[in-house]
């Protein structure tokens, strides 16, 4: 069947511009201009007044299956995504069992296509000791490989120094990174434990897993990568002294090491701990707010190339607990372009930057094929979102297995209306549609 998405306002490639599209099986087969004739469709969406977009392409979350699944599922937070306008997504290593064989990689991706209603890809995890096996994953259909250089959850912690050089030195596809430094942090945990005790506040947590911390490991990251003219790219940035180490005179095509900031980082400060506690605790941490202009900055400024959301459910149960027992990480694909679009309606992002970093960039800077852009031929991957509909967020309206949200309590001034998954309308006014599947993520490498 033939839809036609008419009158909107088309946010793509930065330009906002009255237009039309026509979504033909599972491709963009036309895209109209304001002032062209359309075709008459019996399936045809007046989207007067709101935004098209394209779907969100989401480089890093946790969806916790296999193992993990009291905390989340595929099936559930790819419904999350796409409630969120979020189309694609690539999914992380530390799961139970951990994705470092071939086989537990393969195992991911035939979940996904069974269960996925978000198109999909799946990271290759490394070790102290399996690069034979990271060698074995296809750059055409695996995303990338991760390299946690901080502990986080699942202890895939790659500590040796022999071991990172390896890797850095023999891995030719993308490798992606969790840069903390694990003495440093061991260190201010047993700091701060002693002279707190169990019950210590969560605003510590910045203080513990320190910008020192991050910096140590992230330059370490950025010196290896440098040396082996390693395809680096560097997760989930937190801290103003780090956007040093990357540049912003290159175009992302130019670039060999690039970097990524998280919603939350964008959002929250260390400000917000009294009042969040737990739902706030991520790793890295949340910091000051200085840290959190200057990620804002080098975004504007195209030091940083990607927002993504590092979503990483727990139950509440889980992180209702004291500092040292509740787990980092939360739920965030549901809200995060709304997150985002709100920064934009404060005058920090203008909507094309948005676009930029959510959809153009990722599918550049991994070689999607045919996503990330409004274009003929490509898949119809599209978001509908109205910004005249507020929506209050609360625990009780999330898509997510874990059944909360950190932004519980939060208005948003934008509402996403509809989100097409390869043309199939994959989300409507509140309702999932979950007749079909999405489709593996394939790379141009």
């Amino acid at each position: 069947m033939k839809t036609l998405i008419k009158n909107a306002t088309i946010i793509n490639q930065g330009n906002s511009l009255k237009g039309s599209v026509l979504i033909n099986n599972r491709l963009i087969e036309k895209i109209f201009q304001e002032t062209d004739e359309l075709p008459i469709v019996e399936n045809t969406i007046d989207a007067s007044g709101n935004y098209l977009l394209p779907g969100v392409i989401d480089d890093q979350v946790h969806f916790r299956e296999p193992g993990l699944t009291h905390k989340a599922d595929i099936f559930t937070e790819s419904g999350a995504a796409v409630a969120g306008g979020v189309t694609s997504f690539m999914e992380m290593p530390n799961t139970n069992p951990q994705t470092t064989t071939i086989e537990a990689l393969k195992n991911k991706f035939t979940i996904g296509e069974q269960n996925s209603l978000a198109n999909y890809s799946f990271y290759m995890g490394a070790t102290n000791d399996n690069l034979k096996e990271v060698l074995k994953a296809d750059p055409k259909t695996v995303c990338g490989v991760k390299v946690f250089m901080g502990s986080s959850t699942g202890n895939m912690l790659v500590d040796k120094k022999e071991s990172l050089e390896n890797i850095f030195r023999e891995v030719p596809m993308l490798i992606t990174t969790h840069c903390e430094d694990e003495t440093t942090i061991q260190l201010n945990t047993k700091k701060f434990r002693e002279k707190y005790g169990e019950g210590m506040a969560f605003k510590y947590h910045p203080l513990i897993r320190s910008a020192e911390a991050c910096y140590k490991s992230s330059s370490m990251a950025v010196d290896l990568a440098s040396k082996f003219n390693t395809r680096l790219h560097v997760l989930h940035l937190s801290t103003a002294k780090e956007m040093s180490l990357f540049n912003s005179h290159l175009t992302l095509s130019e670039k060999r090491i690039t970097g990524e900031a998280c919603v939350h980082h964008l959002w929250f400060t260390d400000e917000d701990y009294d009042q969040y506690g737990s739902r706030i605790k991520w790793n890295p941490a949340v910091k000051t707010a200085e840290d959190r202009e200057a990620l804002r900055d080098a975004l504007r400024n195209n030091k940083l190339d990607v927002v993504a959301t590092d979503h990483a459910p727990h139950t509440a149960e889980e992180k209702n607990k004291s500092y040292f027992q509740a787990p980092s990480g939360g739920p965030l694909v549901q809200h995060s372009l709304q997150a985002m679009l709100e920064l934009s309606q404060q005058g920090i992002f203008t909507k094309e930057l948005i676009v930029e970093k959510m959809c153009h960039a990722p599918a550049k800077l991994f070689g999607v094929e045919k996503r990330g852009f409004i274009r003929e031929g490509y898949y119809a991957d599209l978001v509908i979102v109205s910004p005249n509909q507020k929506e209050l967020v609360e625990d009780a309206s999330v898509h997510y297995k874990c059944g909360w949200s950190p932004f519980s309590g939060t208005t948003f001034s934008h509402k996403i209306t509809h989100t097409f998954v390869n043309g199939h309308l994959a989300y409507s006014n509140g309702k999932i549609n979950r007749d079909q599947k999405g489709m593996m993520l394939t790379f141009k490498r």
